[in-house]
């Protein structure tokens, strides 16, 4: 398993307003989707092209392209939905999945809810979207969901993670890959991110 923590400028900067409890419902949301962007750019770079034909105004040229059924979107609900826009923003043709789960605040352990995929998901390169891989009980139980399914390339977009969520899905999925903003220092009792950002789908969407 690798995991990118991506340092661009851009990035940092971004994740520095993101973290600020001053931030707005709406600033936040803007955010997200600004850094989910900028993660996709990362995320999808080792993508394999094929060469074509193209007819410029002036001459036909070589030119190159992603090759057939490459990309699947898989947020985890709710608050991966935040995250979906961005990576549609640049692969509008990806086709979109669904994982509902939540985590049971007293056993920390994830509880699925609602499973909806691309058919051909196995022919499908997949982004599996969570803002926050805290404990990873839930992002390892959407892993073990799409594998089941047949997806076989995974790659994590997660805006920050915990030492112990990575450490969760490199002994549980050592083959997917991590891409994200930061790894934060730790988990508090509560099992949520330290520094963190707090809540990512109560700060998304106004509810506490």
């Amino acid at each position: 398993m690798s995991v990118t923590v991506v340092e661009h400028p851009l990035v940092q900067h971004k994740l520095g307003l993101l973290r600020d409890v001053e931030t707005t419902t709406e600033m936040f949301r803007r955010l997200v989707n600004e850094l989910t962007l900028l993660l996709t750019y990362e995320a999808t770079k080792d993508m394999s092209l094929e060469e074509i034909d193209v007819r410029t105004p002036l001459e036909t040229t070589r030119a190159r392209r992603i090759p057939g059924k490459k990309v699947a979107v898989c947020p985890i609900l709710r608050a991966g939905m935040g995250m979906l826009d961005g990576v549609l923003s640049l692969i509008p043709v990806a086709r979109v999945g669904f994982l509902g789960l939540y985590r049971n605040e007293e056993t920390l352990e994830p509880v699925e809810y609602f499973v909806k995929l691309p058919a051909d998901i196995a022919e499908r390169d997949v982004l599996l979207l969570d803002p926050m891989l805290a404990t990873g009980n839930s992002t390892a139980a959407a892993v073990a969901t799409l594998k089941r399914a047949g997806a076989q390339q995974i790659t994590l977009i997660a805006l920050i993670a915990a030492p112990e969520g990575v450490d969760h899905i490199t002994r549980d999925h050592p083959d997917i890959r991590i891409v994200v903003a930061s790894v934060d220092s730790h988990l508090n009792e509560k099992g949520y991110i330290v520094p963190g950002l707090g809540d990512a789908g109560d700060r998304l969407y106004g509810t506490k």
